[in-house]
């Protein structure tokens, strides 16, 4: 009984999650994007340590197709790396079907900024174990699920 109960609360959370997102991207409307939004990360590095010309390979690899903004991170906690894509895109590649879809272009992008960051911090980025050691849950395979949908790059 308990199981059942946890699937249909899984299922209505993510459904009113699914209707508020849509309503989200409906407001937004199609015409074209003027003012693109930067994509930020918090860089637990001093922000001399961070050159624009020098950034990590996985930025690198946009070349001139990205704007780069480096900046101290409020209260001395950092630097805030924030990149954009230069080229603006249409809006209607920044709705929740394109981003399952796999089609929403700053995807990529904040894929590379989290790489980024992990390279500048670490020195590597840090993968889950394949295959994980532990057995799925139904919890986890819903989880597994919305993992899947976020396109690998953390947000859903």
């Amino acid at each position: 009984m308990t199981h059942r109960k946890t699937l249909w609360t899984a299922a209505a959370g993510l459904t009113a999650g699914a209707v508020i997102a849509w309503q989200r991207s409906a407001a937004r409307g199609h015409g074209p994007v003027t003012d693109e939004r930067w994509l930020t990360v918090t860089v637990n590095i001093a922000p001399g340590e961070i050159q624009p010309g020098k950034l990590p390979s996985p930025l690198q690899e946009y070349g001139d197709r990205i704007e780069t903004r480096i900046t101290p991170a409020p209260g001395d906690r950092g630097t805030e790396l924030a990149v954009r894509l230069k080229e603006p895109q249409p809006a209607i590649t920044h709705s929740v079907p394109a981003r399952l879809a796999g089609q929403d272009p700053r995807q990529d992008l904040r894929r590379a900024l989290r790489d980024a960051k992990a390279l500048l911090e670490v020195g590597e980025v840090l993968e889950p174990d394949a295959p994980p050691t532990t057995h799925d849950s139904p919890g986890g395979k819903l989880v597994g699920l919305l993992s899947r949908r976020a396109g690998g790059e953390g947000v859903l």
